[in-house]
């Protein structure tokens, strides 16, 4: 932990600020088609907001000092790595609702908004929480612990098979619109009129469909991005505890994860192209996991007990980048059944 309260200095804020909105505008400027995203162009954008997400680490370490920049690329790493799931779920979801490929970066660009405002409010509340006493930190550590024996025990299962028709974001959205089943564009909700002109094209004339006027339908787009920000929702449960477990200080885990979920939406694609290479990564978020309710613990046993045994922001570092590079090096020793690929 810091030994003093970093707070929220305001050029460090305003700095914050100003990077990641700049750099998200570069984003979405640069994918403001619906072409898809291949993975030379996502490699190099993961590039460069791993470049950006270092910059801001330099000027915390110039204006803060090593602890505190230590503590901020801790949080990041931590959060790139338990995001692999998430985004292996992202792609299932995806798979399912038939997205196709030019349209995924949208969803995600909203995706990733979704997230920004909702770990916002969790790292509020997670951080208030824990100026209740140490036994919050024992609260967290369970709670992380049990999502990772849930991993461990769901083991090599395909998450492709999930039906998500009756998923609770997919009902919420029909109760306030009827759905159009097919595509119009890159439309999340869609008119009678641009119902009945999809209707009267040559390739719809065997598509029966019962159109009401003055009535907007949802398509199949707006489903999965319910889909899509639901998931995440029951991501952050887990992840904020887990970031919050490298340090308290709201401004640090903020940017962490901001900063680290500013860059998921082009990692996606490169995950997406090299997932049957990295069949071994969701170990190393597993192992993570054991690992990160370990620290809360042991933070909140030391408060407890005083036994004076906790776990370095270096040291966490180590651990996170160490477990992660392991992973990527077993997927490319050991990679699996290639018949199963098939």
């Amino acid at each position: 932990m810091l030994p003093e309260s970093l707070g929220f200095p305001l050029e460090t804020t305003v700095v914050f600020i100003v990077v990641a909105v700049c750099a998200l505008l570069i984003d979405i400027f640069a994918h403001r088609s619906h072409k898809p995203i291949g993975l030379k162009s996502a490699s190099i954008w993961t590039l460069f907001w791993i470049l950006v997400s270092l910059s801001f680490a330099g000027f915390l370490y110039f204006h803060h000092g090593k602890e505190v920049a230590s503590l901020f690329l801790t949080g990041y790493a931590l959060e790139q790595v338990l995001s692999i799931d998430n985004l292996f779920v992202i792609m299932a979801i995806f798979a399912w609702f038939k997205v196709p490929d030019g349209y995924r970066h949208r969803i995600l660009y909203w995706g990733v908004i979704g997230a920004i405002v909702f770990r916002g409010i969790f790292v509020v509340i997670g951080t208030s929480l824990l100026a209740l006493g140490p036994w919050v930190e024992m609260v967290f550590a369970v709670i992380i612990l049990w999502t990772a024996i849930l991993m461990m025990r769901a083991g090599d299962d395909d998450d492709a098979s999930d039906d998500y028709s009756d998923h609770i974001a997919n009902r919420l959205v029909r109760r306030f619109f009827p759905v159009y089943p097919k595509l119009i564009g890159a439309h999340f909700l869609v008119n009678s009129q641009q119902i009945e002109a999809e209707l009267a094209k040559t390739e719809n004339q065997d598509f029966s469909f019962q159109v009401k006027k003055g009535v907007r339908y949802a398509t199949p787009l707006l489903l999965c991005i319910a889909v899509v920000e639901i998931s995440d929702l029951m991501f952050a449960f887990d992840s904020v505890p887990a970031v919050i477990a490298v340090s308290r200080e709201p401004l640090i885990v903020y940017s962490a994860m901001m900063f680290a979920v500013l860059g998921l939406r082009t990692m996606y694609f490169v995950l997406e192209a090299l997932r049957k290479y990295l069949r071994h990564l969701e170990k190393s978020v597993i192992f993570l996991l054991f690992f990160v309710a370990a620290k809360l613990a042991l933070n909140s046993s030391d408060h407890l007990w005083h036994h004076g045994y906790n776990i370095s922001a270096l040291a966490s570092l180590y651990v996170v980048l160490g477990v992660l590079a392991l992973g990527i090096v077993a997927s490319l020793l050991f990679p699996g059944d290639k018949k199963a690929d098939k």
